[in-house]
């Protein structure tokens, strides 16, 4: 058999398995199929993790822990950016199992598996040294970061791969084990992205277990887990935080946004309109930090308005190289989707653009990018995450009250101001109760920068040092002299 650059077989995108210690691993008579969300076929065959695949990838994990935690830094930077070069080499194989599983248009799949090449390359780029809070003859204090051990990392069905390198990247850099479970939805380049992972990690240090919904209770409520971080829902987030707390286990939440945008009288319609619309319509909706809630001055409300309903009309929507909208992923968000939109009928409410109803030509899930003109602040297209091609455009007058009606939500992922008076965006964006403020953007993160939610958007910090320092337990050492009298 032939052997790819790294000196193995190539990697099969044909077959799935869970990887435990090492190893691929089988589930011969419990699998699952997935189905694509483009043409409404099955997918492979998935493993269905049990109690005995659990807890054999967390005694391997416990394990790899202790020694990887051993491995100099540097070490652990090569191992990773192998493993990222890896990846890209294989980019175009994971694209095509990407758009399978998760119904994006090529470009979008693409842009995803850079994204995590970027992520693991410039996670490498931090470091996370002791620090020495003081240091006198008559005393030393120094303040080091040492792994908990062993870390779970529960990734959305929206970006299974994305998000899970902003989880897994920091984890195994700081000295952890890390376990990969993927959204039942979304399993397979999780798995094969694990299965690559063997050629660079210890057995043990990277594992992914695929499962259905009984999956996630069985490792949060793992007594060998040190850590979880999740990425989904608000309403799951609750009780991944109340199944960890039975340990007390590490918990990291990326949770539900319902992000506004605050659109100012000065802007140029047309420019925002696009930029906006752009951000809100990308992968259908189905983006945490996506705009959601769009409240547009008076002045310009009609300006913007008409040219966000020309733009979004050019969106095509598909799967190939000039399609921007794909379908929504699955079966369960597509039927709250099409509840969402019979409720925006049923209140008569007026659609500016777009349908209520999917469209009749294709199979898949698929939405017609709707605009919703100024509904009233108490319909569910307003309340809710749609998670959709759906957007709502409201009217506002005045500052305070605007600001008021952004941050009435439980929710506070992001927010974003739009205006050419820096120094009204920037006062209007201080007030949002969000976890990332843009002015004139949107959707933009990085990994040198915190990321994380207020309110109930998220518990925790993900990127940066802090992220880096969420996978560490803080040991302060307190050093004086042998022959001191204090």
């Amino acid at each position: 058999m032939a052997l790819d650059k790294t000196g193995y077989p190539p990697l099969d995108f044909n077959t799935f398995y869970n990887v435990i210690d090492g190893e691929l691993s089988s589930t011969p008579n419990n699998v699952r199929y997935g189905i694509n969300p483009i043409t409404l076929e099955n997918n492979p065959a998935v493993p269905i993790s049990s109690l005995h695949d659990v807890n054999r990838a967390v005694e391997a994990a416990g394990r790899a822990a202790k020694s990887w935690a051993e491995v100099p830094w540097d070490k652990r930077v090569s191992a990773i950016r192998e493993y990222a070069n890896a990846i890209e080499d294989k980019a175009e194989d994971f694209v095509r199992i990407l758009m399978k599983e998760t119904g994006k248009p090529v470009n979008l799949a693409r842009t995803e598996i850079s994204t995590c090449v970027q992520y693991l390359r410039e996670f490498c780029q931090l470091s996370l040294p002791s620090e020495v809070i003081e240091d006198t003859e008559e005393r030393k204090v120094v303040t080091r970061y040492v792994p908990v051990g062993v870390v779970v990392g529960i990734a959305p069905w929206n970006f299974p791969v994305q998000v899970s390198c902003m989880k897994m990247t920091p984890a195994i850099l700081t000295g952890n084990a890390y376990i990969w479970k993927p959204s039942p939805y979304t399993p397979y380049c999780s798995l094969k992205f694990a299965e690559l992972g063997q050629r660079f990690f210890p057995p043990g240090v990277l594992q992914a277990l695929s499962g259905d919904n009984d999956l996630g209770p069985l490792l949060t409520e793992h007594p060998n887990i040190q850590m979880v971080s999740f990425t989904g829902s608000t309403l799951v987030g609750k009780k991944v935080m109340e199944s960890c707390s039975k340990t007390l286990k590490r918990v990291v939440l990326e949770l539900g946004g319902n992000d506004p945008a605050i659109v100012c009288a000065d802007v140029d319609p047309a420019s925002v309109a696009k930029r906006i619309a752009s951000i809100a319509f990308c992968h259908s909706g189905q983006i945490c930090i996506a705009t959601k809630r769009i409240y547009v001055h008076e002045a310009v409300y009609d300006a913007v308005l008409a040219a966000m309903v020309e733009f979004v009309k050019t969106l095509k929507l598909g799967s190939g190289e000039d399609a921007y909208t794909g379908p929504i992923s699955t079966i369960d968000h597509f039927k709250y989707v099409k509840g969402l939109l019979a409720s925006v009928e049923s209140a008569k409410l007026t659609v500016a653009t777009g349908s209520t109803k999917p469209p009749s030509d294709m199979s898949g899930y698929y939405i017609v990018p709707t605009i919703i003109d100024n509904p009233p602040d108490d319909a569910r297209v307003v309340i809710e995450e749609q998670f959709a091609p759906v957007l709502p455009l409201m009217r506002w007058k005045d500052e305070a009250d605007v600001i008021s009606r952004a941050n009435n939500t439980n929710m506070g992922l992001g927010a974003s101001v739009w205006s050419r008076d820096l120094d009204q965006a920037e006062r209007l964006g201080k007030q949002l109760q969000a976890g990332n403020i843009w002015i004139n953007t949107h959707l933009e993160i990085q990994t040198s920068t915190p990321f994380a939610g207020h309110k109930q958007s998220g518990l925790g910090i993900a990127m940066a040092v802090d992220g880096l320092k969420a996978c560490c337990n803080v040991q302060s050492i307190y050093t004086r002299p042998a022959d001191s009298t204090t």
